[in-house]
C-alpha cells in the first residue's frame, strides 16, 4: 500500500511540479513584455473557468481534444505512430455533413448514431490505408499519416468549393445540418452540447479495452516487444491495423462533434490543430484515457483563456501558446526524474536473497 500511494506521488507529483515551474518561466515572459503575472494568470483562469459560460466553451473547446487524444493513446499504446488525428478528423468531419445533410433522418435518435458511425468508419479507414501499409510492407506510418493530412484538408476545401457548396450561399461552405443531426445544447444559454458526454463515455470505453479485453492486451504487448508479440502468436500486422482503425475512428468523431455541434456545417479550418494537439495531450497523459480527460480540459482552458488574457491583461493570446510549449517541454523533462525515481523504487522492491556461501572443507 505503501509503495502504491509513492509511485502515485512520483507519477503525478513531478508533472505537477513541472506545470508550476513552467508557469513560473512564464511569468519572467510576462514581465519582459510589461505585463503583470498574477493578473494575467487571473484573466486565463477567469476567461476558462471563471462563470458557467467560460466553464461551457473551454469544455466545448475539450471535446475533440478528448476523441482525437483518446484515439492516440489507442496507437501509441501498441507503439504506432500516428501523427494523422487532424486527417483523421477532417474526414470523419466530411462524412458527418454528408450523412447530416443529405440522409433522411427525423429523429436525433436515428440521426446522432448514425453521424457517430459514419465519422468513426471514415477516420477509421483513412488512419487503416497507413495502418496497413506498415503492417504489410513495413511503410513508415509517420511519414504517411502526415501526408494524408495535407489529402484530407485539400480534399475538405474542394468538396465546399464544388460538389457540397451551398448554392444558395456565397462563402465556399456547404449546407447547414438538418435539425435531427444537430448535437442537443447541453447547458442552456451557451453552446455546450451532447459531445462532452459523449467524449467523456469514450474515455471509459477506452479503458474499458484496455484493462479488461485481450485486444488491449495484445496492444500493449505488441507495444512493449512487436518481436516477442509475434512469438507469442500474436498477429502483429493484424493488432497495428486495428489500433489504427480503432485510433482513426476516434479522430473522426473528433470531426463529428465539431461539425454536429459547433460549426452545423462544413466549413474550412474546421480545426486549430486539434489533432497535433491531441498528440501531446495523449503523451502528457502517460496514455491512460481517464487522465486524457483532465489534460484535455487543462489545455482547452489555455485555449480558452487566451482571449481573455488578452482583454484583460493586454498581453497577445499567442502567449498562452508559449505558455502550453512551456508546460510541455517542463512535463517531459519531468518524465526523466519519474522514471528514474520509479527504477529505484523497483529495485528496493526486489527481495534478491544472495546465494549461500560455498567454503571448501
Amino acid at each position: 500500500m505503501k509503495n502504491a500511494v509513492v509511485r502515485y506521488l512520483i507519477l503525478f507529483g513531478y508533472p505537477l511540479l513541472a506545470i508550476i515551474l513552467a508557469l513560473l518561466a512564464s511569468s519572467g515572459l510576462i514581465l519582459a513584455v510589461g505585463a503583470q503575472p498574477v493578473v494575467a494568470f487571473r484573466a486565463l483562469f477567469r476567461g476558462a473557468f471563471g462563470n458557467a459560460n467560460s466553464l461551457a466553451e473551454t469544455l466545448l473547446k475539450a471535446t475533440p481534444l478528448l476523441f482525437a487524444a483518446l484515439g492516440m493513446c489507442v496507437a501509441f499504446s501498441a507503439r504506432i505512430w500516428n501523427i494523422g488525428a487532424e486527417g483523421q478528423l477532417y474526414i470523419g468531419a466530411l462524412m458527418t455533413a454528408i450523412v447530416g445533410i443529405y440522409a433522411p433522418m427525423t429523429s436525433k435518435v436515428i440521426a446522432i448514431p448514425a453521424m457517430m458511425l459514419a465519422s468513426f468508419l471514415a477516420g477509421g479507414c483513412w488512419a487503416a490505408i497507413p495502418g496497413w501499409l506498415k503492417g504489410r510492407f513495413g511503410v513508415s506510418e509517420i511519414i504517411t499519416t502526415i501526408m494524408m493530412n495535407y489529402i484530407a484538408i485539400f480534399l475538405i476545401s474542394y468538396m465546399i468549393h464544388h460538389p457540397l457548396r451551398d448554392p444558395q450561399g456565397y462563402l465556399p461552405q456547404s449546407q447547414t445540418l438538418q435539425a435531427a443531426a444537430k448535437l442537443p445544447i447541453l447547458l442552456t444559454k451557451t453552446r455546450l452540447h451532447l459531445g462532452i458526454a459523449l467524449g467523456i463515455l469514450a474515455a471509459f470505453i477506452v479503458y474499458f479495452i484496455f484493462k479488461k479485453t485481450t485486444l488491449g492486451y495484445q496492444m500493449r504487448v505488441v507495444g512493449h516487444n512487436p518481436l516477442a508479440a509475434k512469438y507469442g502468436g500474436i498477429n502483429v500486422s493484424r493488432i497495428i491495423l486495428v489500433s489504427m482503425l480503432l485510433s482513426g475512428g476516434l479522430a473522426g468523431m473528433a470531426g463529428m462533434v465539431e461539425i454536429a455541434g459547433v460549426h452545423q456545417r462544413l466549413i474550412e479550418n474546421i480545426s486549430p490543430g486539434y489533432g497535433y494537439t491531441a498528440i501531446v495531450i495523449a503523451l502528457l497523459s502517460y496514455l491512460h484515457p481517464l487522465v486524457v480527460i483532465v489534460i484535455s480540459i487543462l489545455f482547452a482552458g489555455l485555449m480558452v483563456g487566451a482571449d481573455a488574457m488578452q482583454r484583460m491583461a493586454g498581453l497577445p493570446a499567442a502567449l498562452a501558446s508559449v505558455v502550453q510549449g512551456l508546460i510541455v517541454l517542463f512535463v517531459l523533462a519531468s518524465e526523466y526524474a519519474v522514471k528514474r525515481h520509479l527504477q529505484s523504487l523497483r529495485r528496493e522492491n526486489e527481495n534478491i536473497t544472495p546465494l549461500p556461501e560455498v567454503r571448501g572443507k
